[in-house]
């Protein structure tokens, strides 16, 4: 049996779930998160529990097994506690400033890149610091990654945009000549 999907899945205090057919709905003090099953993979809700079966152990329905318990493992602690991404800017003269829901981004363009947040996506700046935080973990991740693209950081000076604790390679510049 697949080791990530035979676990059962805990639901805290304060969420519910429902399963009506292959639909999954997840509902707690964040929010509301829903997702379509493959109808091959039997969800079951216990008082406190939610479990995961497959029909066969055939190596597709294994693989779906485990992605199905997890992928309602992250609704149940996405509405019970939210995902979130940090980015750091580094960089002489980068910086970040929220301009009503917006990120504004001045990072060595000669003009600001303004980013609208997703629906159910909120950021927060504090210095060089960018949080992307949310309830689902896909949309946080999405969102996080679309911004880290905008500048990624290279590989000279360490300038850009880069995940909080991401190391970077560095090389070296130009060597002097001859010797």
């Amino acid at each position: 049996m697949s080791r990530v999907g035979r676990l059962p899945i805990e639901i805290p205090s304060g969420v519910t779930v429902q399963v009506d057919g292959d639909r999954v709905a997840v509902k707690g003090p964040k929010g509301e998160l829903s997702w379509s099953a493959p109808p091959t993979m039997a969800v079951s809700v216990d008082a406190s529990s939610v479990t995961v079966t497959r029909p066969t152990d055939k190596k597709d329905m294994r693989a779906k097994h485990g992605l199905t318990r997890a992928l309602i493992n992250n609704m149940v602690i996405g509405v019970s506690q939210g995902f979130a991404k940090t980015l750091e800017i580094q960089g002489t003269g980068y910086r970040a400033e929220m301009t009503g829901k917006s990120l504004n981004l001045r990072v060595g363009f000669s003009h600001p890149v303004v980013i609208d947040p997703h629906e159910g996506i909120t950021f927060q700046v504090e210095g060089p610091l960018v949080t992307v935080s949310g309830i689902s973990k896909q949309a946080v991740g999405q969102q996080a990654a679309e911004i880290r693209k905008i500048r990624p950081p290279e590989p000279y000076k360490g300038k850009g945009i880069r995940y909080q604790g991401e190391w970077v390679r560095r090389k070296t510049g130009k060597s002097a000549a001859g010797a």
